[in-house]
């Protein structure tokens, strides 16, 4: 989700978990009154309609997608299972899985979304439903039209990802936007108050209302919650939702046209004037081959008289003649240049998103853009070719060449061939890393700020690190702390050095040799153990690393008062934790590794049994293991039932799911004592 705006607006989307509050007082005790029949009635009609949306989302950072989990709302507006919701709630969603108001969990797919009005459509899996039987409730709209400061309406969703509620309030102002230099509202690039005017009430929201119905006393969606500002909420209108969803559940887009103006409320110098203030004609639009320019007003459209602008409130009206024009449409605008009546003819062209979405390109360490007509006017270029770094990840190839890619940078030639959009980019890189087993160079051509660069980038698959095996040393399965003076008087052995027994290994040489938790060792083969300081720690395990591994040594001590020798056989070094086998999966996002010397002798002693499973080592903030709830030290048991023990089992079990693509995957972790299932639902 792209988003821009101060602390006094915030989008109604729970995008993290809040902590209760709880309070109470005189009127909190109070008897319950009954509710009216108004609020019975639009209770009845919309309530049973409302659906919670859990939704994982994907935003470019850092170089790659990463992914995040929200909440929000939504109303069921056919019997098809169709769910009307905000675009920032579903647009960048992923996975979806909506709570219906008898809490039978449905998935759902996204059918279309529109980032202008802030609106997009999910539909629900109706065969996934646990009761099938039970009709599906659906809720209607009203006209938002007739609607007045002072009429009383309800705001129903799911605030903070709870359970369905409803709020009660009354209509502030029917035409708000956002107050003009002070914040503004921004999602994928479009600004929002171009097209809509919300309805402005003070039923109280919260985040995860988003997308939820605003309702009218008879029971019908007159709005689309979409924001909170300062103490109000603010809805998009019913009859702009209504139109909006009619043309994604129809086409899965919104088409509308585009003359390449941008107007402007009226200046206060312009007390006289009429129409709206034309600001900026973009180069090559239809609106400056019909001879439009900077000042001039207009004052008319297609014959329809403008409102004069000389509020902000009034622009979407102006706004609105144009975007729901027919793109292809001949139309005529009238205004006033110089004092004088003008008239402009012109064809509209068709509008296309402001900013492109963006994707990751793995190999390279970017997320792109491809360029629309006005992301790349705002470049300043003469056409839409090339490819807009979006953003660069740390330490990844683009970032590493010198000089290196970044965010606002346009690609333009790699190995000397043109790339006029990503989809090029992508099957350069497909091909160009076809067989490799390590990055290779490639030379890229590339825009910045108008100026232009070559640098060179190592694509491909990154190299396997050499992992030397350590030289062998001998090993005897203990660990021990310093006897210091304190210790030594404290045991009743004043004087004495050398080192407390204070684990042993399971099946080691010293415990094989019968040494015990607590024993105190004072000799090493006749010496004594000179330690007798925190900093002489490492004194004794350096003692033992100097034998063969195959060496026996004789150790004397005291145990329980009393003096105690010990002759024990060493053994070679366990595998080194360094040593042990990786693997990073790209697709789930965490790396693993065989279980450790250390950690399969604590599982040994905690559980009593042989120890199984896979180490995890890292999870990647966002990615899908983390949003399944997968975290470091985790041990996986099983995949999908199947036993988990060896590096390459786990490394195969995850490379064949890409091709059986399941709904889910389900994880059998221990996490310390705690054995659990994590269902992971990774986008393939």
């Amino acid at each position: 989700m792209s988003s821009c705006r101060s602390a006094l607006l915030v989008l109604a989307l729970a995008t993290c978990q809040t902590l209760p509050v709880f309070a109470q007082d005189a009127a909190a005790t109070a008897p319950a009154a009954a509710p009216s029949a108004e609020v019975s009635d639009a209770i009845k009609k919309v309530y049973p309609a409302l659906v919670r949306i859990y939704v994982v989302m994907e935003e470019g950072a850092d170089g790659s997608m990463k992914k995040m989990q929200g909440s929000g709302s939504g109303a069921i507006i056919s019997p098809e299972g169709h769910v009307l919701t905000n675009h920032h709630v579903a647009g960048r969603g992923t996975r979806f899985v909506c709570t219906l108001s008898n809490h039978d969990e449905v998935d759902a797919t996204l059918v279309g979304t529109d980032a202008l009005s802030d609106l997009a459509v999910l539909k629900l899996d109706l065969d996934t439903r646990r009761f099938k039987d039970q009709p599906l409730a659906v809720a209607g709209f009203g006209d938002s039209d007739t609607l007045k400061t002072g009429d009383l309406v309800f705001a129903m969703g799911s605030p903070g990802g709870l359970s369905q509620s409803v709020t009660r309030g009354i209509v502030a102002n029917t035409e708000m936007i956002v107050p003009r230099h002070q914040i503004g509202l921004t999602l994928d690039g479009e600004k929002v108050g171009e097209l809509v005017r919300w309805i402005g009430h003070d039923a109280i929201i919260f985040p995860g209302n988003s997308g939820g119905p605003l309702v009218n006393p008879a029971g019908e969606i007159i709005g689309v919650n979409e924001v909170g500002i300062a103490s109000l909420g603010g809805a998009i209108p019913s009859n702009l939702a209504k139109k909006v969803a009619a043309e994604l559940i129809d086409k899965g887009h919104v088409t509308r046209s585009w003359i390449g103006l941008e107007a402007q409320p009226l200046l206060r110098s312009m007390a006289d004037e009429k129409g709206a203030l034309v600001a900026s004609v973009w180069k090559g639009s239809p609106a400056e081959k019909a001879g439009i320019k900077p000042g001039d007003f207009i004052t008319a459209y297609q014959g329809t008289a403008l409102p004069d602008c000389h509020a902000a409130e009034d622009l979407p009206v102006f706004n609105a003649m144009i975007l729901n024009t027919t793109p292809g449409t001949e139309v005529t605008l009238a205004g006033i240049r110089d004092g004088q009546p003008h008239t402009w003819k012109l064809t509209t062209v068709l509008r296309e998103p402001t900013l492109d979405k963006e994707a990751e390109i793995r190999e390279w360490g970017l997320t792109t853009r491809n360029f629309t007509q006005v992301s790349a006017l705002e470049k300043s270029r003469d056409s839409k070719d090339g490819v807009l770094v979006d953003t660069t990840r740390g330490g990844g190839p683009a970032s590493e060449a010198k000089p290196a890619l970044r965010s606002g940078d346009v690609i333009v030639k790699v190995g000397g061939q043109e790339v006029k959009n990503r989809a090029e980019l992508i099957a350069f890189t497909a091909d160009f890393v076809k067989g490799l087993t390590e990055p290779k160079p490639v030379l890229v051509e590339f825009e910045r700020d108008r100026q232009k660069y070559a640098t060179v980038v190592k694509v491909g698959p990154p190299k396997e690190p050499v992992k030397p095996r350590l030289a062998e040393k001998a090993w005897m399965g203990l660990s021990t702390q310093v006897l210091t003076d304190d210790l030594a008087s404290a045991l009743g052995i004043a004087g004495k050095k050398g080192v407390r027994v204070t684990s042993l290994a399971p099946d080691s040489p010293a415990k094989r040799a019968g040494l015990l938790e607590g024993d105190l060792l004072l000799k090493l083969d006749g010496k004594i153990i000179n330690a007798r300081r925190q900093e002489d720690s490492e004194v004794f395990p350096e003692l033992i690393l100097a034998y063969p591994v195959d060496a026996t040594l004789e150790l004397a001590g005291i145990r329980d008062g009393k003096p105690q020798t010990w002759n024990v056989s060493l053994a070679p070094r366990p595998t080194d934790d360094s040593e042990l086998r990786e693997y990073k999966d790209e697709l789930f996002e965490f790396t693993a590794r065989q279980l450790s010397t250390a950690q399969r002798d604590k599982l040994k002693t905690d559980l009593g049994e042989e120890p199984a499973g896979i180490s995890v080592m890292k999870v990647e903030p966002s990615g899908w293991a983390a949003l399944g709830g997968l975290a470091p030290d985790d041990v996986i048991l099983t995949i999908d039932g199947k036993p988990m023990n060896e590096i390459e089992e786990l490394k195969g079990k995850l490379v064949s799911l890409r091709d059986t693509k399941p709904r889910s995957v389900v994880f059998g972790i221990r996490r310390g004592p705690r054995t659990w299932f994590l269902e992971i639902e990774p986008r393939w």
